[in-house]
């Protein structure tokens, strides 16, 4: 039986929890500074705590094996970029190793952009496209069409609210990614420049992709 595609209940918290440190092992972004409590409060607890209804998890025989977070109107929580720094205020990320040096090669990565007139990576405000989402899958769940039933029933609320469209940011270079989005109708929007203080496996640079989706 395929996983049953439902919102999310706040009795899925815990294992909600233990599925966004679990899920997405193998992409290029697996871990961004490998402290799962400070990565959680910027990309799962601020969905958790405002747009709950907005959030929709698959599930497999009482198991989690993947879930959407979405917001369909920005003016519901606050923006990445208030998200980030709270995060490393309250996590107190500067005293801890490794989030530390992230951050401070981040910070080197934007000087350097800034000296060479880089476009910068950032979220996109644009009234053509108010909605947004992220997607996650454990590695067991994929190529069963979870994550195409979460983003269907993602999409089909957003008709049936009338918002005009959604994006979404990956990267340029998860390719599994990109292609999974482009064929639920996703298109490349705008520049892709690299992303302050994050690099691949083999240490080489990563860029953003933005994608949208028109109603």
């Amino acid at each position: 039986m395929s996983p049953q595609v439902r919102p999310y209940r706040e009795s899925d918290l815990a294992a909600l929890r233990e599925l966004f440190v679990r899920a997405g092992e193998g992409a290029p972004t697996a871990s961004l500074w490998g402290h799962p409590p400070s990565e959680a409060a910027i990309y799962l607890d601020p969905y958790v705590e405002h747009v709950p209804g907005s959030l929709l998890v698959a599930d497999d025989g009482g198991t989690l094996v993947g879930y959407l977070t979405g917001c369909p109107d920005p003016s519901r929580m606050p923006g990445e970029g208030e998200r980030m720094e709270r995060a490393v205020r309250e996590h107190r990320l500067y005293a801890r190793a490794r989030p530390a040096a992230f951050l401070a090669r981040a910070v080197l990565d934007q000087v350097r952009g800034g000296l060479r007139q880089e476009a910068r990576a950032g979220e996109l405000a644009d009234p053509r496209w108010p909605a947004h989402l992220h997607v996650n899958l454990l590695g067991s769940a994929q190529g069963r069409g979870v994550g195409s039933a979460l983003l269907r029933s993602w999409l089909d609320r957003l008709r049936a609210a009338g918002s005009p469209g959604c994006h979404l940011q990956t990267l340029v270079e998860n390719d599994r990614a990109v292609r999974f989005f482009t064929r639920h109708g996703f298109v490349a929007h705008g520049p892709t420049p690299p992303v302050p203080g994050l690099r691949g496996p083999g240490g080489g640079r990563l860029h953003q992709q933005t994608m949208v989706w028109s109603r």
